[in-house]
């Protein structure tokens, strides 16, 4: 039984299907949304790869920088490329030394090392979102930030079909990579978006995204090359993008290998439960936000983990499915 969906502080019932199989990633619906790049198709988990998806290429990979393909708003695609990039401002610009063909590899053998109680849950899950064929999606920022705000707080049959009526508004010729591109979106009316079945505070949030890529506030360089922290920043600062949708964005969008929520309340409640509390008992106590671990302990417990946190905040919300027990030392 997979562990349920999370919110980052909230959690939300979802009615579960018998004819669709458990999702790859225990995240919510709006993940899936932010990482499609097919509109028609049903959404899929992150990780998921559909029939279109290139046969994965070896290439390098940096921790704190973007590792996916990005397309740009005309539809073509930027690979990444590390030359003009710096970890920090201490730090010269340093050549990857990992690839894509062995990126997981290493990155469980990093988790294991530190912590071998891991073995039971990583090798019950094999994760996707970081293997060579996760790395090898392709991602559209601009799509993807504007679906995760369609799904934010409905269901993902109705962010779904929201998707589909918002792009059914522009012309198909209009939309090269499937998606209308921030240009049209932004010099479209609000009445008209909300036609879509937006609210209004959701299409004066998507125009408003469209307005930051049509000015250069955000861009493809600075969302490949920038700092974590730098487009942590940058990605905030847009209305309807909280810190929460930014990190998954990073994490499961971007690809970025050293993301870290802990707004999330699934990896809260997995860290508890991987730490050996009685999750239910803290659950049945209450406490508010931080009622199964508080933010600092998060942060100190995760900080062996670098510079592979992304990864293992993908196994804290599994954590659960897996008996650890027996497992000694």
């Amino acid at each position: 039984m997979p562990p349920p969906l999370t919110t980052p502080n909230k959690r939300r019932k979802v009615a579960s299907s018998p004819t669709k199989p458990p999702p790859i990633t225990p995240t919510p619906s709006a993940i899936g949304f932010m990482t499609s790049n097919s509109v028609l198709r049903p959404t899929y988990s992150t990780g998921d790869i559909d029939d279109a998806t290139p046969a994965p290429a070896d290439r390098p990979v940096q921790p704190h920088h973007t590792n996916a393909t990005l397309i740009t708003p005309r539809g073509t695609q930027v690979p990444p490329s590390y030359s003009n990039f710096e970890e920090s401002p201490s730090k010269p610009s340093t050549e990857p030394t990992t690839t894509t063909n062995c990126l997981l590899d290493e990155a469980v053998a990093h988790l294991l090392k530190v912590d071998p109680t891991l073995k039971p849950v990583i090798d019950k899950h094999p994760c996707r979102v970081f293997s060579p064929a996760g790395l090898a999606e392709t991602i559209d920022p601009f799509r993807s930030l504007a679906s995760g705000i369609m799904a934010q707080q409905v269901s993902g049959a109705a962010a779904k079909s929201i998707k589909n009526k918002f792009v059914a508004l522009f012309p198909p010729k209009s939309c090269p990579t499937g998606f209308p591109p921030p240009a049209i979106v932004a010099e479209t009316s609000i009445p008209r978006l909300r036609e879509a079945g937006l609210s209004q505070r959701k299409a004066e949030y998507i125009q408003g995204l469209a307005e930051k890529f049509t000015t250069n506030e955000l861009t493809i360089p600075m969302l490949m090359n920038g700092s974590d922290a730098d487009v942590m920043s940058a990605l905030v600062a847009v209305r309807g993008l909280g810190v929460w949708s930014v990190e998954m964005f990073m994490c499961f969008g971007l690809k970025r290998l050293d993301v870290f929520s802990t707004g999330d309340l699934g990896v809260q409640r997995g860290m508890a439960a991987h730490a050996g509390k009685d999750v239910a008992k803290l659950k049945a106590k209450g406490g508010g936000k931080w009622k199964y671990m508080a933010e600092k302990e998060m942060l100190e417990r995760a900080e062996r983990y670098r510079p592979f946190r992304s990864l293992f905040m993908w196994y804290m919300w599994r954590v659960e499915d897996v008996d650890v027990e027996a497992v000694g030392g």
